[in-house]
Parts: structure tokens; C-alpha cells; sequence
């Protein structure tokens, strides 16, 4: 069992290098048992401007650093990661609940996201074009924004973060991070690796607080240019508002409702298997958990049947025990929203088949369990196939063709990942065009996005901008035109073309 220091039990700022001391703390538990795990604190609006002074001044020599090199301190952290792969591992299960498979999976993210973006030091590619006159070289380039403000959920406590943070400061701009106070371990360790590898003072900050007084102070700082923000829809939507009258650039990433399509051809174990990692691995509380299958009338009563067989096998408990695949909830707020859509479901007439309870565990009466749950008789109008629980429920919606189906993925306002099961090719590339969502699988579920493509969404799932890939680097830059005449005459472009 890993345990923690007294200094990581009692967390502090990380601003300009240092670690600040910030007496008004709160306490964080363990989803697991319930237990008190560590005291984050809860800063007000003056750890964001020292954060911002710090940044400001940073940033100018950063940016000043020629990119290679500027990525060799992300392969730098990258291998101090893979080193320590195992404990942060540990420590994220321990702070967020995760079963431990699923946490290296994470941490392995974050490390792959190192070296890749460390890669794109090397490229950070602009473009040269012809002009449309003589002797005159046109081309455009990349360049730091600045100083970028990031604010990450509990649900992926590292891998949004390296999603954010490392495109950012590889392309030359300094971070200030906001995590949320549920997830603050991985964002202390991060902090430490950060400052091992040798990244120069003030390019990275790490301000803890709630997102009314830290987010917005954020938000209203004039030297943070760019807001990253991944977190609910209402959230989200309020930091839009807030940045777009301050003309800063925003990026969001929301919600999903995402669905498993499983068709009358569909190989039905294997939907199986993607179904049942989508919707319950980390207890159902991704941004990309699959809540809804939308199934072929002739293979309904099949693929119910098996889902329930296999339900059954789930074992639930502490993440860090290597045999449970399923763990807590992250807290008791989380646990009564999924209980309210329980009640919800069975109003509006969807019938309950499996799970719909809390759970207790022996030796863990206070954690925060809840047992993995299927709706069936679900129609696709009902709340429960609309709005996003946040748990390990699954919704079965019965459809009686490829068209209804595609229809059924898409009346939804979200627009995340869907995942279509078929063998038939044609049905395939029907589906890529038509499923109006950022990320398509097919004969997979909804969930195992890779790092060097782009991640995101359509619709209320965000505002058009994606973390991952290169396309990562759109958020932290900006483009510049330059135009060299080297003619020795003054040449107007439009005007002397004929020249």
C-alpha cells in the first residue's frame, strides 16, 4: 500500500518555483473508504496575480528558447514519468478511485503525450508560399500566445492535464493550471517532475482553488490570453461567456452522451466486451463512457442477455486491489446524481435490469460505490438517453435498422465519440460520414482515443477546438504572416501585380 509524506498530505502552491503555503485548506477524501486523504488549499485571488506577475516575466525568456530545446525538457520529463510510472499510478487510484489497470493506462498517456509533443519541437511547422510578386518570399509561422490559463477535471487528473500543459509550453508559452481540489496529487507530482527536469521558474504555475474564485480570476486576469477548460457543459458555457467579452481565446471540452450502435451482423461478444468497458471502466465517469447501445431489433434480446451474464462477473471494490474492475465513485455529490436519475429512469418507464443501487463494500462502508446498471425499454427520448449521469449506467435502445439507428446516435445534443458493430463494410463508411461526433469507433467501443490524434467533439461537446495531435497546438498559437521584399522597390500587393 503506497503511502504519502506529510508534505503531500498538506499541499501548497507551486508558483514561480516555490512552493507557496496557503493557510485556508480543505480537506480531500478517498473515494474508496471515505477517509480523509490530503488538505488542498483553497487560495484566493491573490495566488493568481503573483501566478500571472511570475508567468508574464517567464514567458518573454521561454518563448525566446529555440523549440528543440524546449522539447528536450519534455523528453526530460517524459522519462522521469515512465520511472515513477508505478507510484503515480498508484497515487491517482488512491485520489480519484480508478482501478489500477486503468490508472497506468493514464499515466502511460501522459508519457506518450511527453515524447510526442517533445517531437513537435522539431516541427512546429508554418508554411511558405509563393507571392504574387517579384522577388518577394511569403510565409506564415507559429508563435506563443502567452500566458495560458488551464483548468482540468478530476476524471483524468494527468492525462488532460499533459493533453493542455505540454503542447503549450513546447510551443513556448507559460501555463498557469488549475486542478480540480478533488484530484490535486497528480497535479503536486507533476509540479515535481516539471521542476526535476529543469523547466526555468514561472512557466509552469499550479494554483489550487475552487473554480469561482481561481477559474474566474483566470478568466478576468489581461495577462492570461487563453482559457483551456474541460469540465461540464453549464461550466463550460459560463466560461465562454466570460472570455468572449474579453476577446480571449477559449477551448472547451464538455460532455457526451455517447452510444454503441451493435447491428444484426455485429460479432456479439466482442460487443460485449467494448460495451462493458465503455460503460463501466472508471465507474462510467468519462467524458467518452458509452451510456447509450442502440441495438438491431433481431439481436436485442441476445446481446441483453449476455450483457447481463457478463454484469454479473463485475467485481467492485478499492481500485487498488489488481482483481476489482470496477471502483468508487469519486464522492457522495456524485453518487446522489446517479441515484436521482435512477428515479428519473423508472418514471419515465425504462426498466430496471441490473445494478440501480449503492453498494456497500466490507472494510469500506464510506467509500463511494455504486453498482454497474442497465435500463432497458429505453426510448430515445426519455432523460435518462439525453443527459449525461456521470456513472456506470447504460441505457438499451431498440432500434429496426442501420437508419434509425444512425438517427437515434445523433438526436442527442452532444456530439463526443459514437462506436458502430458491424461486418459490413459499406455500413462502415456510412457510418464514419454520417455519426455527428468528433471521434468514431468502429468494432470497438467508445473509449481508447490516442494521443497523436485530435480529441473532441461537436455540438454541446465543445466550441470546435481539440486537445491531442498536433491540432493541440491551434489553442496555444498564434499565426503570423511575414512577407520579405527583396525587390529594392516599393511593390503593392493587388496593384502592381502587372508589374
Amino acid at each position: 500500500m503506497i503511502t504519502l509524506t506529510n508534505e503531500e498530505e498538506n499541499l501548497k502552491n507551486f508558483i514561480n518555483g516555490e512552493w507557496i503555503e496557503v493557510t485556508n485548506k480543505e480537506k480531500v477524501y478517498n473515494p474508496a473508504n471515505g477517509e480523509v486523504l490530503v488538505n488542498v488549499p483553497n487560495s484566493d485571488t491573490t495566488a493568481i496575480h503573483q501566478a500571472a506577475e511570475s508567468a508574464f516575466l517567464a514567458q518573454k525568456e521561454w518563448a525566446s528558447v529555440p523549440a528543440p530545446q524546449r522539447a528536450e525538457l519534455l523528453y526530460k520529463v517524459g522519462n522521469i514519468m515512465k520511472e515513477r510510472k508505478e507510484r503515480l499510478s498508484q497515487l491517482l487510484t488512491l485520489e480519484n478511485g480508478k482501478v489500477i489497470e486503468e490508472a497506468r493506462g493514464e499515466v502511460q498517456e501522459g508519457i506518450d503525450m511527453a515524447f510526442y509533443m517533445a517531437g513537435e519541437g522539431r516541427r512546429l511547422f508554418g508554411q511558405t508560399t509563393p507571392s504574387e510578386l517579384k522577388d518577394k518570399f511569403a510565409m506564415s509561422q507559429r508563435c506563443p500566445v502567452g500566458v495560458v490559463g488551464i483548468i482540468t477535471p478530476w476524471n483524468f487528473p494527468i492525462a488532460i492535464a499533459t493533453w493542455k500543459s505540454f503542447p503549450a509550453i513546447v510551443a513556448g508559452n507559460a501555463v498557469i493550471w488549475k486542478p480540480s481540489s478533488e484530484t490535486p496529487l497528480m497535479a503536486n507530482e507533476l509540479a515535481k517532475i516539471f521542476k526535476e527536469a529543469g523547466l526555468p521558474k514561472g512557466v509552469l504555475q499550479v494554483v489550487y482553488g475552487s473554480g469561482a474564485t481561481i477559474g474566474q480570476a483566470m478568466i478576468d486576469h489581461e495577462a492570461i490570453r487563453v482559457i483551456s477548460f474541460t469540465g461540464s457543459n453549464e461550466t463550460g458555457r459560463k466560461v465562454a461567456m466570460e472570455c468572449g467579452k474579453q476577446l480571449k481565446k477559449v477551448s472547451l471540452e464538455m460532455g457526451g452522451k455517447n452510444a454503441v450502435i451493435v447491428m444484426e451482423d455485429a460479432d456479439i461478444d466482442l460487443a460485449v466486451e467494448g460495451i462493458l468497458w465503455s460503460a463501466f471502466g472508471t465507474s462510467g465517469q468519462r467524458c467518452t463512457a458509452c451510456s447509450r447501445v442502440i441495438v438491431h431489433k433481431d439481436v436485442r434480446d441476445v446481446l441483453e442477455q449476455r450483457l447481463l451474464e457478463v454484469m454479473k462477473d463485475l467485481t467492485i471494490g478499492d481500485g487498488l486491489d489488481s482483481k476489482n474492475k470496477v471502483g468508487p465513485i469519486i464522492n457522495q455529490a456524485g453518487l446522489d446524481k446517479i441515484l436521482k436519475y435512477m428515479e428519473i429512469g423508472k418514471n419515465e418507464g425504462a426498466k430496471l435490469v441490473a445494478g440501480g443501487k449503492q453498494v456497500t463494500i466490507d472494510n469500506y462502508e464510506k467509500g463511494f460505490y455504486f453498482a454497474p446498471t442497465l435500463f432497458t425499454d429505453v426510448t430515445i427520448d426519455m432523460r435518462i438517453a439525453q443527459e449525461e449521469i456521470f456513472g456506470p449506467v447504460v441505457s438499451l435502445i431498440e432500434v429496426k435498422d442501420f437508419e434509425e439507428a444512425i438517427a437515434a446516435n445523433n438526436k442527442v445534443k452532444y456530439g463526443l465519440s459514437s462506436s458502430i458493430f458491424t461486418q459490413d463494410v459499406n455500413r462502415v463508411f456510412q457510418a464514419q460520414r454520417d455519426l455527428d461526433t468528433g471521434i468514431v469507433y468502429v468494432n470497438a467501443g467508445t473509449t481508447g482515443a490516442e494521443i497523436h490524434l485530435p480529441f473532441g467533439g461537436t455540438k454541446g461537446t465543445g466550441n470546435g477546438h481539440r486537445d491531442s495531435g498536433v491540432q493541440a497546438l491551434d489553442v496555444f498559437t498564434e499565426w503570423k504572416a511575414v512577407y520579405v521584399d527583396y525587390s529594392g522597390r516599393l511593390q503593392r500587393a493587388q496593384i502592381d501585380t502587372d508589374a
